[in-house]
């Protein structure tokens, strides 16, 4: 899980984020403070992967805060959720490292995305082994190719060709051995919704095998790696 800390003096504005954060899955809340001051302290004492972080707020703003954790070369993201709009207080975030900028007020579906999309770096970034210049580049890069110009295939609706690399690459390393939707769910730390979702997927191209099986209670489905069609996931972007 990705633990997050919200940091924002207006107490509703931060009731809102965090029922939002309850509602994407691969995030824990450690706390919510009102002032730098408390941030800062969470910060020290806690393990904090990422901040949301308001920038107007009594006292010290969240620009010193983010300065202050780049100073002190904390092992953390930020994210900036603020009412801040000015040019030179977005350049400034952006040259500390903040990982993205959410303008006041926003939708459910922007800070969905901004969430969905840091958790799928975090993943990839916490992999164990090699990351490969396609996964890089998906994570680093805007594609600018058409459609009309591109001859692989798409991944289905709902599916992120990152999260596929981060189930596949567990899938891999599970080796011969059969596993269940639980299991790979535990191992990748998604969502047994999600993982559903991606070993449908990878049985409908034959590269898993799915198994039905029986026993005491309900039957439950397994499936292993069909190492002979790992290719075809190549032809998909």
């Amino acid at each position: 899980m990705i633990n997050v800390l919200i940091v924002d003096d207006d107490p509703m504005v931060a009731e809102f984020n965090k029922r939002y954060l309850k509602e994407i899955d691969g995030f824990t809340l450690v706390g919510v403070a009102h002032s730098v001051k408390e941030a800062t302290k969470i910060i020290n004492n806690q393990k904090v992967d990422l901040v949301l972080l308001d920038i107007y707020m009594p006292g010290e703003n969240g620009l010193t805060l983010l300065n202050n954790i780049r100073i002190e070369k904390k092992e953390l993201d930020v994210i900036l959720i603020t009412a801040a709009s000015d040019a030179d207080k977005i350049q400034t975030a952006l040259r500390n490292g903040a990982v993205d900028y959410l303008i006041k007020p926003f939708e459910f579906k922007r800070f969905h995305q901004a969430l969905a999309s840091y958790r799928e770096k975090f993943q990839l970034l916490n992999q164990e082994g090699m990351i490969n210049q396609k996964d890089l580049d998906e994570l680093l890069l805007v594609k600018q190719e058409s459609p009309a110009s591109d001859p692989s295939k798409f991944l289905p609706k709902g599916l992120s060709r990152m999260t596929l690399h981060i189930v596949f690459n567990a899938i891999k390393k599970h080796g011969n051995s059969p596993f269940t939707t639980d299991e790979m769910a535990e191992i990748t730390d998604i969502s047994r919704v999600s993982i559903r979702k991606y070993l449908k997927f990878l049985n409908e191209i034959h590269v898993i095998d799915e198994t039905l099986t029986y026993g005491i209670g309900r039957p439950h489905y397994s499936y292993m790696f069909n190492e002979s069609n790992q290719s075809i996931l190549e032809q998909y972007e």
